[in-house]
């Protein structure tokens, strides 16, 4: 992990990864979905917006485009599809996270909480709170115990 000091606390050169792709699950993560509209689709999911008229108006994504992400995203498990019916409408589909897809919550609260202290001017447009008492949430490390790590004290580590 490089610091803003710039030690990365191992001995490499720092010029290659140590670890292949395929056995990295942060490149497996980004190659599934890393791209733009499917992290902005997933977004939308978690903030409750499954219907697809409702995301493309809501994203101002084309129709192509998203019909090919959530194609995808039901594909590999993030959503499953299902049936509604509106009176004197036809049938349709939402689309629903699976238990996978609500894990991404995590890293994009991260990614969100990130963003709203290094991007966003102003206050934020919303926050994580805790159900029960309304307390501020943040992503953070935490070891087996569940005692808070700071990151400072992390290391990512190569399997052999």
């Amino acid at each position: 992990m490089a610091y803003a000091d710039g030690d990365t606390g191992d001995d490499t050169d720092g010029q290659t990864a140590p670890a292949s792709r395929a056995r990295c699950g942060m490149a497996c993560a980004a190659d599934l979905i890393g791209d733009r509209w499917t992290l902005l689709i997933i977004r939308e999911a978690l903030y409750g917006v499954t219907r697809f008229d409702a995301m493309q108006a809501d994203l101002d994504i084309p129709r192509t485009v998203l019909s090919g992400r959530l194609k995808k995203l039901c594909e590999i498990g993030v959503f499953q599809k299902r049936q509604y019916k509106e009176e004197g409408q036809r049938a349709r589909n939402q689309y629903v996270l699976t238990a996978a897809g609500v894990e991404l919550a995590l890293p994009l609260i991260a990614l969100m909480q990130w963003g709203d202290k290094r991007l966003v001017d102003g206050a934020p447009a919303g926050t994580v709170t805790e159900r029960s008492s309304g307390a501020p949430l943040r992503v953070g490390l935490v070891n087996p115990d569940g005692a808070p790590v700071e990151l400072r004290n992390a290391q990512f580590r190569v399997s052999d």
